[in-house]
């Protein structure tokens, strides 16, 4: 059964809309954090600078989608898409940073509460729902095709959540006085930060250390290509993504004595093979004659 790991998009697909959310989101970080300062709600702070860091975001990828359309040189062989990866891994570490900082905040002000005008939280949160939504919307077609453009589309969810939470609060504030809702609600939005990094950075991480891609399983990959006619043995065997939807293979190809004249037309089909059966576009295959074959390999790695 063939897997589509690698989709076709138009490289300059969606950049008008990226900027877009990129202006949209420093305009209601400025609103946010206004509004956090005079009404004195920590919640509404956190929630700025979780959309702020949304911004921040959006900007790496922006950067990250340019540079990622450069073509190889002698310098970056393989060219330079692994680049929108290591951005995703900037992103996701500093929203972490940003998550234990909003803890910290939050635990402080349940310590020493202080005043919050609930009116003005509920109106700046219910503005920022909606622009996070708008947001998201912008954001959604291109979430499947990037890691980056993933990342920013859940922030950009969470930040929903997050506005709902406040709303919330402000309402708890001017219906019976609660401020201690204030920061309980800052520790949710932290928290839910926080997991979803936990939950994120895995498969960015799984990329850069040139993990095997997720849904291709490397023994299955090695018993479909050992059926065809003429193989005797593979070994050496290399898995991984050179990019977030490019996988490679690498292995030594042994063929069987009595046909080696044919190993041009074996390897030919083997690539044929790993293409259309488990959609790994980038092969590299060493052809070894069975009578001089490595002595005593490992089949992974090596």
């Amino acid at each position: 059964m063939a897997h589509d790991h690698h989709h076709h998009i138009d490289p300059q697909a969606g950049d008008f809309r990226v900027g877009l959310a990129i202006a949209v989101n420093l305009g209601l970080t400025v609103a946010q954090v206004i509004g956090g300062i005079l009404s004195g709600s920590l919640a509404l702070i956190a929630d700025a600078l979780h959309n702020f860091s949304d911004a921040i975001a959006l900007i790496i990828a922006f950067a990250a989608r340019k540079i990622a359309r450069r073509p190889a040189d002698a310098e970056m062989t393989f060219g330079y898409g692994r680049v929108e990866v290591v951005a995703a891994l900037i992103n996701y570490t500093t929203l972490a940073v940003l998550g234990i900082y909003l803890v910290y905040e939050g635990v402080m002000r349940l310590i020493d509460p202080q005043p919050v005008a609930g009116w003005m939280v509920v109106i700046i949160a219910a503005v920022a729902l909606l622009v996070d939504l708008a947001t998201a919307l912008l954001t959604w077609s291109m979430s499947k095709e990037s890691v980056n453009i993933r990342a920013a589309f859940l922030h950009n969810l969470a930040d929903a959540a997050g506005s709902v939470a406040v709303i919330l609060a402000g309402a708890a504030i001017l219906l019976w006085d609660q401020t201690w809702v204030d920061p309980a609600v800052t520790l949710l939005i932290a928290g839910y930060v926080l997991w979803q990094v936990a939950h994120e950075i895995g498969p960015v991480m799984r990329i850069l250390m040139l993990g095997s891609p997720r849904g291709i399983a490397l023994a299955d990959v090695l018993d479909r290509l050992s059926t065809e006619p003429g193989v005797t043995d593979i070994h050496h065997a290399h898995l991984w993504l050179m990019q977030e939807h490019q996988a490679a293979l690498q292995a030594h190809i042994v063929v069987d004595a009595g046909r080696w004249g044919q190993a041009d037309d074996i390897k030919a089909r083997l690539k044929t093979v790993a293409r259309e059966a488990f959609g790994i576009s980038h092969t590299t295959f060493e052809m070894e004659c069975s009578r001089h074959a490595c002595d005593a390999p490992a089949t992974v790695g090596g």
